[in-house]
């Protein structure tokens, strides 16, 4: 898919600096509008860099399939990581396979970018998908138990680019293995090769299940002709009452 990928630029715009008549020296540089970034392949090392330094979670997805950097000019401002996502992804739309369906799984962009950044970016996302590969949609998470900020995630960027929102995934437990920090059990499944916990415990590993709360559920459909196979409600997006600007972090 990576390869598939490797020439597709976004359509990009740049403005670039001119030179005035009669002394008058060279034009400002032009504020950078969201229209001007760029979204390239980039290796998955490249994007996890970036997101374990910058992303509220400090740590790259499991199983990354397809990585984006996001160029703001030849600077390296944001970066996107797709994975196959949960079991149940594929269910969300009739006759839909693994194939079918990807996971947009992290998300950051660097906080001077203009705003409606996230917006175009994940329309650069799904246009590259859509002329590249044979993905038919992606499903993204927001996780209201995040808060950076002080204020819980509800999904505004994805909003604001028109996904459709379908309520609540069932909750996912994570694992903590003894060192205070909760895993999720897909991380520690690529890791380890399995999230059963007799397999921890018999090598002396106490693994305790950490309870957590369902996540707001978001698709997008890059082929538009599969929106009829959607199978869940389309619902109102939900709020938190305090309106803001998504947060930079994005996908959970």
């Amino acid at each position: 898919m990576r390869g598939e990928l490797r020439a597709c630029a976004g359509g990009v715009v740049r403005g670039t600096p001119s030179d005035q008549g009669g002394g008058g020296g060279a034009e400002p540089t032009p504020a950078l509008q969201p229209r001007d970034l760029e979204l390239r392949v980039v290796p998955h090392a490249v994007a996890a860099a970036l997101i374990v330094r910058e992303h509220y979670l400090h740590a790259m997805c499991a199983g990354a399939r397809l990585s984006f950097g996001v160029f703001a000019g030849e600077r390296l401002a944001g970066a996107v990581a797709l994975n196959a996502g949960p079991v149940g992804g594929p269910r969300l739309a009739d006759g839909a396979t693994t194939r079918d369906c990807l996971s947009l799984a992290r998300l950051w962009l660097a906080d001077d970018l203009p705003r409606n950044s996230e917006s175009r970016v994940l329309a650069l996302v799904v246009r590259a998908l859509r002329r590249h590969t044979a993905v038919r949609f992606l499903v993204s998470y927001a996780d209201p138990a995040a808060a950076p900020g002080g204020v819980p995630h509800v999904g505004y960027v994805y909003q604001a680019a028109g996904w459709l929102y379908t309520g609540l995934s069932e909750p996912q437990p994570l694992f903590d293995l003894g060192d205070g920090r909760p895993v999720h059990t897909r991380s520690i499944a690529s890791v380890w090769g399995t999230h059963s916990k007799p397999f921890f415990e018999a090598r002396g590993l106490h693994v305790r299940e950490v309870p957590t709360v369902g996540k707001h559920r978001y698709v997008s459909f890059v082929d538009p002709t599969w929106r009829a196979r959607l199978r869940v409600p389309v619902l109102p997006y939900p709020k938190t009452g305090g309106e803001r600007r998504g947060d930079r972090g994005g996908a959970a």
